[in-house]
């Protein structure tokens, strides 16, 4: 079962991830939160929220 992205995600995190093609939590895990955080317009704000939602998943990244 994949989970989705997060709704609270702010749209330019939104863009950026996409963009990448990462459209689920499995995706944020495989490529491992240090490197989605290089990503521009993925901030800390972004990064808390989707390290809530992987472990609210029971993903690590």
């Amino acid at each position: 079962m994949s989970h989705p992205l997060p709704g609270n995600l702010a749209a330019p995190a939104v863009r950026a991830l996409t963009g990448e093609g990462i459209a689920t939590l499995e995706d944020v895990a495989e490529r491992g939160l240090d490197a989605i955080g290089d990503l521009h317009g993925v901030g800390p704000n972004a990064i808390s929220t989707l390290r809530t939602a992987l472990s609210d998943a029971g993903l690590s990244s």
